[in-house]
C-alpha cells in the first residue's frame, strides 16, 4: 500500500510537469498549423510539418544551434505523421475542414443574399404603395 502511493505522488508530481509542457507544445503546434492553413487557405501536411518544425525549434531553442537544430527535425518528424492521421481522420469523417469553411461560407453568402432580396422586395413595395397612395389623393385633388 505504501508503494502503491508513493507511485501515485510520483505519478502526480512528474505528470504535472510533463502535462503543461504538453499542453504548451500542442497548443502552439495547433496555432501554427491552424494559422498557415488559414492563410494558405488549404489544409496540407507541409502546414504540420512546418509546425511541428517551429514548435520543435521554439522548445530546444535554450540548448543552443544543436538543440534548435534537433528541435526542428524532431518536430518535422512527429508533425508529418500527426498531419497525415488528422487529415485521414477528417477524410474518414466525410467532410474535411476546408470543405466544411466553404459550405459555411456559402451558406452565409447565401443567407445574407436572401436577407437582402426580402429587404429590397419589401422597400419596393413600399414604394409602389406610396406611389398609389400619392396618386390616389392627386386624382380627388382634380376631380374637386
Amino acid at each position: 500500500q505504501s508503494a502503491h502511493r508513493a507511485g501515485l505522488r510520483s505519478f502526480i508530481r512528474y505528470g504535472w510537469r510533463w502535462s503543461w509542457r504538453v499542453a504548451t507544445f500542442v497548443t502552439i503546434f495547433n496555432m501554427v498549423s491552424t494559422g498557415l492553413s488559414v492563410y494558405r487557405n488549404k489544409t496540407t501536411i507541409s502546414n504540420f510539418a512546418s509546425a511541428g518544425a517551429f514548435t520543435g525549434a521554439l522548445f530546444r531553442m535554450h540548448l543552443g544551434l544543436q538543440g534548435l537544430a534537433g528541435g526542428f527535425v524532431f518536430g518535422t518528424a512527429f508533425g508529418i505523421p500527426a498531419g497525415g492521421l488528422l487529415m485521414t481522420m477528417q477524410k474518414l469523417a466525410g467532410e474535411t475542414l476546408q470543405e466544411k469553411r466553404n459550405r459555411e461560407r456559402r451558406e452565409l453568402y447565401e443567407q445574407k443574399l436572401a436577407e437582402w432580396q426580402s429587404r429590397l422586395s419589401v422597400m419596393e413595395v413600399l414604394g409602389q404603395t406610396e406611389s398609389n397612395a400619392q396618386g390616389g389623393s392627386e386624382t380627388e385633388q382634380a376631380r374637386e
